[in-house]
């Protein structure tokens, strides 16, 4: 047998994941209520992305606002998304995400309703995990509908 570990990108994760979770989250909701269901799901997801954050900082070598624009070059792959950098200092990092496959993909495969709740709710967490010192800061998402999605990092000083 061999065990090598084949790399599946984020992109094609996300789908793997929202196509197994969906349909239980759905199952949970009948049972004991959807915003019961989503709220459980909402917390799980929230716990394995600041664990993922913990691995990204591990990954790439440092938890520092330069190491983290490391991290988004690995969400990028398989043109996952493209994104607009506004600004990136030792304590501010910013840009704009103007093409989200993420956002294409549940819209194609009829989950758009899930994936706030799958991949956007993902990242406040994520950068809790990663430095409980980086901040972000977000008021749109192209999921939602904007035009794009606009993250703000901040590096707090102590």
């Amino acid at each position: 047998m061999d065990t090598k570990k084949e790399h599946v990108n984020l992109l094609a994760r996300r789908e793997i994941e929202a196509r197994m979770a969906v349909p239980l989250i759905e199952a949970f909701a009948r049972e004991i209520g959807k915003e019961l269901a989503i709220e459980i799901a909402s917390q799980v997801i929230q716990s394995l992305a600041k664990q993922s954050g913990q691995q990204l900082a591990e990954q790439v070598g440092g938890n520092s606002l330069a190491d983290l624009s490391k991290g988004i070059a690995l969400w990028q792959q398989g043109d996952a998304m493209s994104i607009e950098l506004l600004e990136q200092s030792e304590t501010t990092l910013a840009f704009h995400v103007v093409k989200c496959r993420y956002a294409e993909m549940y819209r194609e495969s009829g989950l758009q309703d899930y994936g706030m709740l799958l991949s956007c709710n993902r990242d406040f967490a994520m950068i809790q995990g990663f430095n409980p010192d980086i901040t972000l800061f977000r008021t749109q998402t192209i999921m939602e509908g904007k035009p794009c999605c606009d993250f703000r990092y901040t590096l707090q000083r102590s």
